[in-house]
């Protein structure tokens, strides 16, 4: 089965993105044989940027997302959102992809199921 998850939101100040990234940990963990494809779009695209502080005990999602990679995880990041927030030309954690509208339509058409956060 595949998995398409997509997320619009900030990696912090509402918990979606949070959510997301647990329920895919959750299903990595408990359902291996399920392919798990993330596509960061909006505000989701700053998920992707290395380097972030959290204070102890906070989550990060930084963290989580290099976990998910490890695991399987394929994540992309759309680059025209990328580039109306002038992230284009930075570094992403490694194992994001800047991607097209075009990826998300073919991964839409592929997937088994859709998720929206």
């Amino acid at each position: 089965m595949r998995l398409l998850f997509i997320i619009n939101d900030a990696p912090y100040g509402s918990e979606k993105a949070y959510n997301a990234f647990r329920l895919v940990m959750t299903l990595q963990k408990e359902h291996t044989d399920v392919e798990i494809w993330i596509f960061l779009m909006a505000d989701a695209v700053t998920c992707a940027l290395p380097g972030q502080k959290t204070p102890d005990g906070y989550y990060n999602l930084e963290r989580m997302l290099k976990g998910m990679i490890n695991k399987g995880a394929q994540i992309k990041a759309c680059g025209t959102c990328a580039d109306a927030r002038g992230l284009r030309e930075l570094k992403f954690v490694e194992g994001v992809e800047i991607s097209t509208m075009s990826q998300l339509a073919q991964w839409v058409v592929e997937a088994d199921r859709v998720l929206t956060f």
